[in-house]
């Protein structure tokens, strides 16, 4: 079979009603679909977040001291405002490698302050300080993936 006849069958292909042509040969294989006279139609799919697994962790040596320990923690906390993650995405502390970080424990914060960078699907997105204050503790390191609503700052608002 020559190109010729090869241009042949494909126009005729194309002309008629048929959706798919298999020829076999000795030699070769030829597979002509005709996809002019279809529609494509497009419906977009709802995106469902991935969850990360959970892995498994060992039971607590001495459960009854960190159980005391907790609440605690979680009462000298209270009296802090905590800044969370508004989407998944990488964390970044400042605006580029080797440059000094948006703030730092003991820095204090105005309403609109840039505290770090949230790299999301290429595209780099500042968050911004809602409440005036003093870093307290900075809950993530720098450059890892963090998730929507993870805690990522301390700001103590006095």
């Amino acid at each position: 079979m020559d190109i010729k006849e090869i241009q042949n069958l494909i126009k005729f292909v194309s002309k008629s009603d048929v959706a798919e042509v298999n020829l076999k040969l000795k030699d070769f294989e030829i597979k002509i679909k005709n996809i002019g006279g279809q529609t494509v139609t497009y419906a977009p799919q709802p995106v469902i977040p991935a969850q990360m697994p959970v892995a498994p962790q060992a039971a607590p040596a001495a459960p009854a001291p960190q159980a005391a320990e907790k609440p605690a923690a979680e009462d000298e906390n209270s009296k802090y405002i905590t800044v969370k993650s508004p989407m998944i995405g990488t964390f970044y502390r400042a605006s580029g490698p080797g440059k000094d970080p948006f703030v730092s424990v003991g820095d204090t914060v105005s309403v609109g302050s840039v505290l770090c960078i949230v790299e999301a699907m290429k595209l780099f997105n500042e968050i911004e300080s809602e409440v005036s204050g003093k870093v307290v503790k900075v809950l993530v390191d720098d450059a890892t993936p963090i998730e929507y609503d993870q805690p990522l700052f301390l700001i103590d608002p006095s």
